[in-house]
């Protein structure tokens, strides 16, 4: 930053006085504040409180530092853990010779409450049964994954379990010409589990998953 040229005596006194009647202008303006210069030595209490207000405010800076390194370092963890349970749960659907015996199993493995098929009537077997339309309303045209935090409409889709679920995470299924539209929906306890916003990639890679499986039948 290019060094500003010296004040003028008569400019310097009136920074001075103007700084003297209003104590807490530096204060709050730490943007300002942080661009100032401290002294090199310490000089009667005055010259101290300013030298601890430059240290408070770079300790402030680097906690906050700290903290968003942290808070990346958490969602680094819990992508590496969601991304293991997926593909546990991909495992399960390799090896079963029914998709909708391991639904059970996968809630389980997904770390979750309830993982439920849902079809438009007339649902096939195994399928919990929506009315038609409601799939192009709870998945609008363009959408494949939608996430909701504490949903309201959730027994229809969660059954017995939806009591229980404060989020959920609805999947798009990919169906064959002619056969109703469907969905995969998986319930959780927890509130923050699935949330607007939140990447959707291994969701996405779970629906074609189940996907290929129900095609196998």
């Amino acid at each position: 930053m290019t060094r500003a040229a010296p004040l003028a005596d008569d400019a310097a006194a009136l920074v001075e006085a103007y700084l003297a009647e209003h104590p807490r202008f530096l204060a709050e303006r730490p943007a300002l504040y942080a661009q100032q210069e401290p002294p090199t030595r310490v000089h009667g209490e005055t010259l101290a409180d300013h030298m601890q207000a430059r240290l408070t405010a770079g300790a402030a800076r680097e906690a906050a530092l700290s903290r968003q390194i942290e808070g990346l370092l958490a969602n680094g963890r819990a992508n590496m853990a969601a991304a293991a349970r997926i593909q546990r749960a991909v495992l399960a659907l390799v090896a079963a010779r029914e998709p909708a015996s391991v639904l059970p199993a996968l809630a389980d493995l997904l770390g979750v409450e309830v993982v439920s098929l849902c079809a438009e009537r007339p649902a096939p077997p195994g399928f919990r049964t929506l009315e038609p339309g409601e799939i192009a309303r709870l998945l609008p045209a363009g959408r494949d994954v939608v996430l909701r935090r504490d949903p309201a409409d959730t027994a229809a889709l969660h059954g017995e379990a939806h009591p229980l679920v404060a989020s959920d995470a609805l999947l798009r299924l990919c169906r064959a010409a002619g056969e109703q539209p469907a969905l995969l929906a998986i319930g959780a306890r927890e509130a923050e589990k699935f949330q607007p916003g939140q990447a959707t990639d291994l969701l996405q890679f779970l629906a074609a998953s189940v996907d290929a499986a129900l095609r196998r039948r």
